[in-house]
C-alpha cells in the first residue's frame, strides 16, 4: 500500500467524465444518461469478471471502467484490503471514474492502486487504504456514520451504499461546496444512493453535534491524539477509525468506545495495519474562516 494520503479532493461533476476521456473539443457519447436507480436489492455479481460487466453494462455504466473496478476488487479481497460481503458490494456499486473526472491526466487511472492528483495541492486517495478504513468499522444499514475529511467524496459515496446516515465534513469550504455539487449532479444521473450524504464545511475536530451521536467515525487525516469531541459524539459500543500519531509517523488505529456497568468509559485501540507506519497529511483547524496550523497538542 502506499505510504503517504493527502486529504482527498472532489471532482467538478459528472459532466466531465465524457469530456475528459474524449479530449479538447471533443464530445464522446456517454455510455449512459441515467443510471438504473439505486436499491438495496441491488446485487452485482461477483462470480466472474464478464458477468459482472455485463451486468453493470446493462445498469447503464462503462464497461470499460466497470472492468477496472473488478480488477481492482480481485486485487483488494487478495490483500485482504475488503471482506465483508457489504463492503465488498458497496465498492463494486461506486464509480470512481466519476471522482476522477476533474484531471484529465487522471481520469483513466481512478482504479490505479495510488494517489491521484485532482488539485488544489491534493490527491484522491487508493482505493485499498479506503477500502480498509470502511471495512474495519463494519457499518450496518441504519446506523449514523460521521466521516471527518470529504474531500474528493468518494470515502463517503462507499458509506452510502453501506447506511442511509451518512455525514460528511470537509474543512476546505470550496472543496465542500463542489463535491456536494457533484453528489446532486450523480443522484442526477442515477445514483440515487447520494441522497444518503449530508455534508457541511467545518472544523471537524468538533465532530457535528446537532447530529450526534454516531454509531461510526472515520477520519481521514493525521492527529496525535483521538479528539474529545469525536470520542464524545461516538455511541457507547461505537466505532472509530483514526490515524493517530506524530506528524508523519501515524498508524491507523480502530477505536472502540466501551462503557461499563457503572458507567464508566473505557477506550481499546487496535492497529489495523499491525504497526505500520501511515504518513497522513495533519488534523487542520479553522480560525475564522481560514485553515491555519492544526489540532496536534
Amino acid at each position: 500500500m502506499e505510504v503517504l494520503l493527502k486529504r482527498r479532493s472532489f471532482v467538478s461533476g459528472a459532466a466531465a467524465l465524457a469530456a475528459a476521456s474524449a479530449g479538447p473539443g471533443v464530445v464522446s457519447p456517454a455510455f449512459a444518461t441515467a443510471i438504473q436507480p439505486y436499491s438495496w436489492d441491488l446485487n452485482p455479481p461477483t462470480d466472474t469478471r464478464e458477468n459482472f460487466i455485463a451486468w453493470g453494462k446493462n445498469r447503464g455504466e462503462d464497461p470499460t471502467f466497470l472492468g477496472e473496478r473488478w480488477d481492482r476488487f480481485q486485487a483488494m479481497v487478495r490483500n485482504k484490503d475488503l471482506w465483508g460481503a457489504a463492503t465488498m458490494r458497496a465498492f463494486l456499486l461506486t464509480p470512481r471514474e466519476e471522482f476522477a473526472s476533474v484531471n484529465p491526466a487522471i481520469h483513466k487511472r481512478a482504479y490505479e492502486h495510488a494517489f491521484l492528483d485532482i488539485g488544489y495541492g491534493v490527491t484522491m486517495s487508493g482505493p485499498h487504504l479506503q477500502g480498509r478504513m470502511t471495512n474495519v468499522i463494519d457499518v450496518k444499514r441504519g446506523e449514523k456514520v460521521l466521516e471527518i475529511g470529504t474531500g474528493s467524496g468518494v470515502q463517503s459515496a462507499y458509506i452510502a451504499n453501506l447506511t442511509e446516515n451518512a455525514y460528511t465534513i470537509e474543512i476546505i469550504k470550496p472543496l465542500a461546496d463542489r463535491t456536494r455539487a457533484l453528489y446532486d449532479k450523480l443522484i442526477d444521473k442515477g445514483y440515487t444512493e447520494y441522497r444518503h450524504i449530508k455534508s457541511k464545511s467545518a472544523d471537524g475536530y468538533y465532530g457535528w453535534e446537532e447530529a450526534a451521536p454516531f454509531d461510526k467515525v472515520i477520519v481521514t487525516c493525521g492527529i496525535d491524539h483521538v479528539p474529545p469531541p469525536l470520542l464524545q459524539q461516538l455511541k457507547p459500543g461505537g466505532l472509530m477509525v483514526i490515524p493517530v500519531g506524530p506528524p508523519g509517523a501515524q498508524r491507523v488505529l480502530k477505536v472502540a468506545k466501551l462503557v461499563g456497568s457503572d458507567g464508566s468509559i473505557t477506550t481499546t485501540r487496535e492497529d489495523i495495519y499491525g504497526g505500520k507506519i501511515v504518513p497522513f497529511v495533519p488534523f487542520t483547524k479553522l480560525e475564522g474562516d481560514k485553515v491555519v496550523g492544526t489540532h496536534n497538542r
